[in-house]
């Protein structure tokens, strides 16, 4: 009985589809490329300003760039894509042109609303936060400053 089992384990396992998951960096331009792989890879500029990219920190100024998880699938499922070199102009697998248009005009919308946050913290004279109370409590300077960072951050993060 023990061996049936594990015999279709086995080949439950064997004849179950690849999972893959695609990854996106930016480079210093700008441009995003995608990959299919966790490899870290490191960028450095030379003397002469040219830009490299490797897997390897072949410079003692490389630095690791971002890998961020894009979608599930292999390179060839994005469409549009040339694999690594691809640009922002992307889909994700599966998806129609309607559901495209309808997340980017979302993100756009994330981004439009957050930047407005972001832009009233730096431009209020004071922070502050609402207690239980619904009383004010002003914010330290050091405390209004990391608020601030935090927000750009959040922001850039959700305006890329």
């Amino acid at each position: 009985m023990t061996r049936l089992l594990t015999l279709f384990v086995l080949m439950i396992g064997v004849s179950a589809p690849a999972i893959a998951d695609v990854w996106k960096w930016v480079d210093a331009t700008g441009k995003t490329h995608f990959v299919d792989t966790m490899t870290p890879i490191y960028t450095w500029t030379d003397a002469g300003g040219k830009r490299h990219y490797s897997d390897t920190p072949g410079h003692e100024d490389a630095v690791s760039v971002e890998l961020v998880w894009h979608s599930g699938g292999t390179l060839g499922d994005l469409e549009g894509s040339e694999g690594e070199d691809a640009d922002d102009d992307y889909a994700y697998p599966g998806e129609t042109a309607e559901e495209r248009a309808e997340r980017e005009a979302a993100d756009a919308y994330y981004c439009k609303r957050a930047t407005e946050i972001f832009e009233s913290y730096v431009n209020a004279p004071r922070l502050y936060r609402t207690n239980d109370a619904g009383e004010r409590e002003y914010l330290s300077e050091q405390d209004a400053v990391a608020t601030i960072a935090e927000t750009k951050a959040r922001m850039t993060e959700i305006c890329r």
